[in-house]
C-alpha cells in the first residue's frame, strides 16, 4: 500500500519560499494523482495542487496560482510543492495524499482512508 511522508515545513517571513516534499514508499508514486492540502487552525482543510499520474497536468487553487509549483519525481518517488513568496495566511499544517483526480481543486478528494502527520508551514509578517 502506498505509504507517503511529508516534510520540508517551516518558520519563514512573509515573502520568503519554502520546498515541501512528498516522499512515498510502498509503491510507485507516479501511478497516482497526488495532490497537496491544507489545514489552518480553526479552517477545513482546503486543495492546494494536484498533479496528475498520467500526463503530469498541474492544477492550482486561485489563491497560489503563480506562487506555488508541483512538481515529480520519479526517481526519487516523490512530489515536491515549491512554495514561493509566502504570505502570513499560508499558514497552515500541508498535507498530500493520492487523490482520484486532478480537474477541480475545490472538491479533489483524496483516495486513501488516511492522512500522513503533515508538515508545518508558518509564515510570519
Amino acid at each position: 500500500q502506498l505509504q507517503l511522508v511529508e516534510s520540508g515545513g517551516g518558520l519563514v517571513q512573509s515573502g520568503g519560499s519554502l520546498r515541501l516534499s512528498c516522499a512515498a514508499s510502498g509503491d510507485r508514486l507516479d501511478y497516482y494523482a497526488i495532490g497537496w492540502f491544507r489545514q489552518a487552525p480553526g479552517k477545513e482543510r482546503e486543495g492546494v495542487s494536484c498533479i496528475e499520474s498520467n500526463d503530469g497536468r498541474t492544477n492550482y487553487a486561485d489563491s497560489v496560482k503563480g506562487r506555488f509549483t508541483i512538481s515529480r519525481d520519479n526517481a526519487e518517488n516523490t512530489v515536491y510543492l515549491q512554495l514561493n513568496s509566502l504570505k502570513p495566511e499560508d499558514t497552515a499544517v500541508y498535507y498530500c495524499a493520492p487523490v482520484w483526480g486532478c480537474m477541480d481543486i475545490a472538491i479533489m478528494k483524496k483516495s486513501q482512508a488516511y492522512w500522513g502527520q503533515g508538515t508545518q508551514v508558518t509564515v510570519s509578517s
